[in-house]
């Protein structure tokens, strides 16, 4: 009874040292938790006002997506024996110097797109890959302060397409005016000066005019969060006919190390690349700005997301 009575109070003090132990444990990780927090905000204040000197920031992500396939003998589709696959990517990368007195954004966008279909059934297709989504955008901003969030300033914005018909159509503004930061990482830009250089091959409907240019961009990074919408548009003077908007837009969550998801879309309106469209590729010679349906312009990517 004695030897009983000595094991159960053994076996009671080593529990009690144990829980003991385990709410010390807790104890000690609770205050060095917030010892780190402490510490961590810290440390994201004195970022953010290294973020806040003079100098250059620079930055890039983007976006990697594709699949491919092989199907052999799959006989309850129209093409029982292929192989197919798409690959493309995005690009968004800055370089920004921002001083007291002045300061010169430069910004590249890109996303190119690639698809494939083999049909081993026969030789008379294609079995390359062939450029499907191509844009690139290039744009640099100088301006000169006026107040805090008022500058005077100039800009130059090129767009094209690079994997087929570059050039063909080339959009080059050149223009000045007023640059707006109303809060940080905003900018918007209203130059009602500008004018907009269409480069074209041949004969075509293309007409360089002179109007207004606008555009809106917003670029952040939020913890493993980074993004960026970017509104363009050009309102011509001489018709509404050669006017033009883009809008895209770039996401990525970064889940390990440099490497994440992304989500990139794009929206887009043009008539004289809808009118030159149904003439020269659908074959609608008598086609006019009048009557040519200048359906909305769409892509999005998705995949695998970088950070550099």
């Amino acid at each position: 009874m004695k030897k009983t009575l000595l094991l159960l109070a053994l076996s009671i003090g080593m529990f009690s040292v144990n829980a003991q132990t385990k709410e010390e444990l807790h104890a000690q990780k609770a205050e060095k938790q917030a010892i780190a927090d402490a510490a961590q905000g810290e440390a994201n204040a004195l970022q953010a006002q290294i973020d806040a000197l003079p100098g250059w920031r620079k930055g890039a992500f983007g976006t990697i997506g594709g699949n491919l396939s092989n199907f052999s003998n799959w006989y309850s589709q129209g093409t029982p024996n292929n192989s197919s696959g798409t690959i493309g990517f995005t690009l968004n990368a800055y370089a920004n110097l921002i001083e007291d007195k002045f300061f010169w954004r430069n910004s590249l966008n890109t996303n190119l797109n690639w698809v494939k279909l083999d049909n081993k059934d026969t030789n008379l297709d294609d079995d390359n890959f062939n450029p499907t989504t191509d844009v690139f955008n290039i744009s640099s901003l100088y301006g000169r302060n006026i107040t805090k969030t008022l500058a005077a300033s100039g800009l130059v914005e090129y767009r094209t397409t690079i994997l087929d018909n570059f050039n063909d159509p080339g959009y080059l503004d050149l223009g000045v005016g007023a640059t707006w930061t109303p809060i940080e990482n905003l900018i918007v830009v209203i130059h009602p000066l500008n004018y907009n250089f269409v480069f074209a091959d041949g004969d075509s409907v293309f007409e360089s005019s002179l109007g207004a240019k606008i555009v809106a961009d917003y670029t952040r990074q939020i913890g493993a969060i980074n993004f960026k919408t970017n509104l363009s548009t050009f309102q011509s003077y001489k018709s509404g006919d050669f006017s033009n908007i883009t809008w895209t837009n770039s996401f990525s969550y970064t889940l390990w190390k440099m490497i994440g998801v992304g989500f990139d879309f794009g929206l887009r309106s043009n008539k004289q690349e809808a009118l030159n469209y149904s003439i020269a590729t659908l074959g609608n010679t008598t086609e006019t700005f009048d009557s040519v349906d200048n359906k909305l312009q769409t892509y999005y990517t998705v995949g695998l997301s970088y950070k550099f």
